[in-house]
């Protein structure tokens, strides 16, 4: 028998929660594509440098819609693709993905943010402000740095 998503979960300490939920090694990336390139269907994930495997990436979108994470819609002009998108409890994590874009511009070195970037100066001045503005942003539909249309 499955597991309901509350008995799945090994504690109720707030930073299992957390790891249970989106800290397994593609969760973030997907949240990633979605925030930075405005990736929304299936096949666009599946491009993503780290090359995540079709059955790993499936597995994943599927959690994280029903950890209320993303939630999944028919493309208006295809209805064989679904779009993905945030919800706000999805919303939520950019704070996090933001903050860890700082640690890692600072303690990686080949990082593509650099300590002296626009982005890095941006992000360190005031991430709150920063994560509303993605926020409102993504709401309307959008990204921080749109791919081409393809």
């Amino acid at each position: 028998m499955k597991k309901t998503p509350k008995e799945a979960i090994r504690s109720h300490c707030a930073v299992n929660y957390g790891v249970e939920i989106f800290g397994d090694r593609w969760s973030l990336l997907i949240v990633r594509d979605i925030v930075f390139t405005g990736k929304k269907t299936y096949g666009q994930f599946l491009k993503s440098e780290e090359g995540i495997a079709t059955n790993v990436l499936a597995s994943r979108l599927a959690f994280l819609e029903e950890q209320g994470i993303l939630s999944k819609n028919p493309n208006p002009e295809d209805r064989r693709k679904d779009f993905y998108q945030l919800t706000e409890k999805g919303l939520d994590l950019i704070p996090i993905l933001l903050n860890i874009i700082l640690w890692s511009a600072k303690h990686d070195s080949q990082s593509y943010v650099r300590p002296d970037s626009k982005l890095y100066e941006q992000l360190s001045q005031n991430p709150t402000q920063m994560a509303d503005e993605v926020k409102v942003l993504l709401r309307g539909g959008g990204c921080i740095f749109p791919m081409d249309a393809a």
